[in-house]
């Protein structure tokens, strides 16, 4: 954002106060794009599904994640880092969001919407799984391309991220046996589990995932830095090369989805009730996760960036491994699955619309005075918002 002090609002001419006039083709109609891109994934899917095999076997939906983090990665201040871990409210904050509220609240919407407890709701016990496995797999990867496109903190939402991946090892396993094995049968709902003992769901799974999805970009990220300050200067990096890729977030975003929805093209349109129903509390749990956790951010006197990251990262889910796990345990072809693959398809919508939220909350809201977790290259313009000043 622009450190001078002037009026901002829909006469502004400064690109940082993201005025539609001053946005690029791309970043302008990125709605459109998102939209028709799915599309044109669910008819290549409906029209040719043999297209799966080559997704599969040339790992298209990897290599476009990894490509579409590698931007978000590469602009962070690692040399911030330390000062993020050192924030214990801020991480405290994003601890009780991740671990304890979203996979709570993710369970409770499985129970209302595949129990079979509630009328005119028949208990569908994949389903249920499937809203689990998403619901406690927190998120690593495409939060960084919402939290950017919010200007939100690169640096909170990376250290999160790092925080979450590292938990995330250990506890997955964990999480899925307290929420889908131990809680239900207590509950009175033996049947959303019946017939099933153990999951065997290992670190070493959860870890492999990781370390595709985040340990590639996340290396590319610290090395295209490293090697770029230290050989052409930091000005040189942040004013000319970070530009030159900011493009390959977005583009490998939309070739994401494509690949995506064509994978599961030919099933959402012979089962689009079932992708409905799947949506409805899909779509609760992102926008009731984002609010609360934007929220609370506020609370705690968080500035717009650090809240916008505390509010993405709460709000989003590590479907990579949602997926990868349901397939290795059900297979791929089970209603669990897909109901995991389910998940992305709808985020990326929903999570698009939040970061049209997150942009109006920057503007409707006055953020002086709200300067926890601000790290040391932000300072506050006159309109509250967040300005970069510092160097490596």
């Amino acid at each position: 954002m622009s450190g001078a002090a002037h009026e901002h609002g829909p006469n502004c001419d400064c690109e940082s106060c993201g005025d539609p006039r001053s946005m690029d083709f791309l970043d302008k109609y990125l709605t459109v794009w998102i939209f028709g891109a799915m599309g044109i994934g669910i008819s290549l899917g409906y029209v040719a599904p043999s297209v799966t095999g080559p997704i599969q076997d040339l790992h298209l939906v990897e290599i476009g994640l990894v490509l579409m983090m590698y931007p978000p990665l590469a602009k962070v201040n690692y040399g911030q880092l330390p000062a993020v871990f050192k924030n214990v409210k801020v991480l405290g904050l994003s601890l009780v969001q991740n671990w304890l509220i979203g996979p709570t609240l993710m369970f409770g919407l499985a129970v209302i919407f595949f129990s079979g407890l509630v009328p005119g709701l028949p208990a569908r016990p994949e389903f249920f799984l499937g809203l689990v496995f998403i619901g406690m797999a927190r998120c690593i990867a495409m939060v960084l391309v919402w939290n950017e496109l919010a200007e939100g903190s690169n640096e909170y939402a990376a250290g999160i991220v790092a925080f979450n991946s590292v938990f995330q090892i250990v506890t997955y396993g964990v999480y899925i046996w307290f929420f889908a094995l131990f809680l239900p049968p207590i509950l009175g709902m033996e049947s959303l589990v019946a017939g099933i003992s153990a999951f065997n769901i290992t670190p070493i799974q959860v870890f492999e995932a990781i370390a595709i999805f985040l340990g590639i970009p996340f290396a590319a990220g610290i090395l295209s830095r490293f090697v770029g300050t230290r050989a052409k200067g930091v000005e040189w990096y942040e004013e000319t090369f970070e530009p030159t890729i900011s493009p390959l977030t977005l583009i490998a975003l939309l070739f994401t989805v494509i690949v995506m929805f064509a994978m599961q093209g030919e099933r959402i349109v012979a089962q689009p009730s079932d992708v409905l129903l799947i949506a409805v509390p899909l779509t609760i749990y992102f926008v009731v996760m984002f609010f609360v956790s934007f929220g609370m951010g506020r609370g705690i006197g968080a500035d717009y960036s650090t809240t916008t990251a505390i509010g993405f990262t709460a709000a989003s889910n590590n479907f990579e491994l949602a997926i990868a796990v349901a397939v290795a345990v059900f297979g791929v072809g089970s209603g669990v699955a897909f109901a995991t693959v389910i998940g992305p398809l709808i985020e990326v919508p929903v999570l698009l619309a939040l970061v049209k939220v997150a942009l109006y909350l920057q503007d409707r809201y006055d953020w002086r005075g709200y300067t926890t977790g601000r790290l040391d290259e932000t300072t506050t313009t006159e309109d509250g918002s967040s300005s970069s000043t510092a160097d490596d």
